[in-house]
């Protein structure tokens, strides 16, 4: 056995799946006996076997890849609990592995994920959703770029037909529950998930704090930076609608229609609430003085 392949078939065992209680898997996906595979390159000691002195690297590896989701979303963990949100993680990345050079981007199906696998929040599913798509949006912002807002003189003569550019940062979020107040108890009332990761002990969270009830309430968020902080901001639905609007390519003059097609307000009504939304968002720099095209999925919907 060559060098190179010693480590490419190291690799692959370190990156085989735990099993569904964070141990080593016993057989490799063609049968074969890991026991003999990790003898073949890994000599035991007087205190473990080379199945056990194998199995410290491969928990290893998978412990940090969950510890690095589970650090993105610990108001999901809160709700969910340590053993469930530990099984969603590990069946998470067993389908969407590392590809990246960062482990930032890791989490970022996740919400998709539980969308698609309501088995793990069982009940509370459609708020389980909404609470990953906030805590993402959250890393999201936080990341993404922030471009020059637009001058006062800029924002003056906007006109019906233009088409304005949106700030990378901001996250546009319609949401079945008030899930912010949600993740924002979370943030001021515990301290952040802790992994717990070596060859002898599994993933333990932190447990035991209470949580605010939810009832369903349709919520339009803006989550976005500013001044290097991330703040949600509640929107009225037409605002939502406008902003969704402007961000897909559409002008002024038909962001504003859409906004308003089904809102059950008089024309003075619509034009304070469409002076309001245009004050808030110039006055937060959400208006970009730059299309800003090569910036893919700075809308979340």
């Amino acid at each position: 056995m060559s060098l190179l392949e010693l480590q490419r078939g190291m690799a692959e065992d370190v990156r085989r799946p735990l099993t569904a209680d964070f141990r080593m898997q016993e057989t490799a996906d063609d049968g074969t006996s890991v026991s003999s595979i990790a003898a073949s390159y890994i000599c035991p000691n007087d205190r473990l076997s080379s199945f056990e002195r194998l199995e410290i690297y491969n928990r290893q590896y998978w412990f940090r890849l969950i510890s690095a989701v589970s650090e993105d979303f610990p108001t999901l963990s809160a709700l969910l609990g340590s053993r469930l949100f530990e099984q969603l993680i590990l069946a998470y990345i067993n389908e969407n592995p590392s590809t990246s050079w960062t482990l930032r981007d890791l989490g970022a199906k996740l919400p998709q994920f539980l969308e698609s696998h309501p088995e793990f929040a069982r009940r509370r599913h459609r708020l389980a959703v909404d609470v990953a798509r906030l805590e993402w949006a959250y890393v999201d912002a936080f990341d993404r770029k922030h471009r020059t807002p637009l001058t006062a003189e800029e924002a003056q003569n906007i006109r019906s037909d233009s088409r304005l550019s949106l700030q990378p940062h901001l996250q546009l979020l319609e949401l079945s529950y008030p899930v912010d107040t949600l993740v924002l108890a979370v943030k001021k009332g515990a301290p952040e998930a802790e992994i717990v990761s070596s060859a002898a002990t599994r993933l333990e969270a932190k447990t035991g704090l209470k949580l605010p009830s939810m009832r369903q309430q349709r919520v339009w968020l803006a989550v976005h930076r500013y001044e290097d902080s991330v703040y949600y901001r509640r929107l009225r639905r037409e605002a939502f609608l406008l902003l969704r609007s402007l961000h897909s390519g559409a002008t002024v003059f038909e962001a504003v229609g859409h906004a308003f097609e089904k809102a059950n307000l008089n024309v003075e009504q619509q034009a304070a609430v469409l002076h309001e939304s245009f004050a808030h968002a110039s006055e937060l720099g959400w208006f970009c003085s730059e299309p800003d095209r090569d910036v893919p999925g700075s809308l979340v919907m």
